[in-house]
Order: C-alpha cells, then sequence, then structure tokens
C-alpha cells in the first residue's frame, strides 16, 4: 500500500503518525478484502484550512473532523470487481495500484473530540483514518442502518489493532 501523508501544519500527537494511518488504512482494506494495492492521500490540516476545504468543495461554511474524497464511485459498498471495468480511469498507471482518494483530517478536532470523548488523541486519530477509509470505499452514513454498519466496522478495524478508548 502507499499512501502519502502532507502534514501541513506540523501536527504532533505523541504517537507516529504515519505508523498509526498505515496500520488503520491497512488493517481496513484487509477487512474489505480489498484484492488490490492501493494508495491514498492524506492531509492533516487545522480547522481554519479544514473549513476552506468544506466551504470549496462541499458549501458548508463550517470546520469539521474529516472529509473523504473518494476517486471510485461503487454501485455496492467494497466491491472491487467493478474497478477492473474501468482500469484506466482508477488505477495508477506506473505502479498498478487501485487510487482510492484523499483523506482530510483536522488536528483541532482530533484533539477537541478526543476530549470530549474521553479518549487519547491515538484512538480519535485512527478512528477518523477508519471512517474516512470506509467512505473511500463506498460506505456513507446517511441512513441510519448504514451508519450503523459503518460503526461497526470501524470499530472492527481499531479492535483488530488494539486502539480502544482505553488507549
Amino acid at each position: 500500500m502507499a499512501f502519502f501523508i502532507e502534514n501541513e501544519i506540523g501536527a504532533d500527537f505523541g504517537f507516529d503518525i504515519q505508523k498509526v494511518a498505515a496500520d488503520v488504512m491497512e488493517e481496513t482494506l484487509m477487512e474489505e478484502n480489498c484484492p488490490y494495492e492501493a494508495q491514498v492521500n492524506l492531509l492533516i490540516t487545522d480547522n481554519e484550512g479544514i473549513h476552506e476545504i468544506n466551504r470549496q468543495h462541499r458549501g458548508v461554511d463550517a470546520p469539521t473532523d474529516v472529509l473523504s474524497f473518494p476517486m471510485i464511485c461503487f454501485e455496492k459498498e467494497s466491491d472491487f470487481d467493478a474497478v477492473e471495468t474501468d482500469e484506466a480511469d482508477y488505477f495508477e498507471p506506473e505502479s498498478g495500484e487501485l487510487v482510492l482518494g484523499d483523506i482530510i483530517i483536522s488536528a483541532d478536532k482530533v484533539r477537541e473530540q478526543a476530549d470530549k470523548y474521553g479518549h487519547s488523541t491515538k484512538r480519535e486519530f485512527a478512528f477518523l483514518v477508519a471512517h474516512s477509509m470506509l467512505h473511500l470505499c463506498g460506505y456513507d452514513h446517511v441512513e441510519e442502518k448504514a451508519a450503523k454498519e459503518m460503526e461497526q466496522k470501524q470499530e472492527q478495524v481499531l479492535a483488530a489493532l488494539g486502539i480502544t478508548r482505553e488507549n
């Protein structure tokens, strides 16, 4: 798996951001049975930066915790067979990796929400990466049933990595 992290604000959460992100991304793709090597871009910014991106791309004039910009329009969640029909659109020509999309995380929201929910910044960061990875795999949480499925999958990924609310 190839992932590219841009930490534009030099955020430091007291753990290895790159390792935690990579572990969560890889575990999510394993849980979702992705048969390809994949590529994901991760940008870590602050509330001001994510607010501007949210306004420009979604028309929402407020900061948020995480934004996901999938490159694949899945008809069914994690149906990776569908990408083979439009191979030229979804795979990086040089590496052959499946380009899943971009994740943008607000470091300010990671800290705020970790404090609000009473768990570590590592747990909050990992949760947001898992949440966004599921969006890149075609999941959403508009309907209650889909939201519950996403929540269960996020918890499954974090549990597999031993990232709990206690650590």
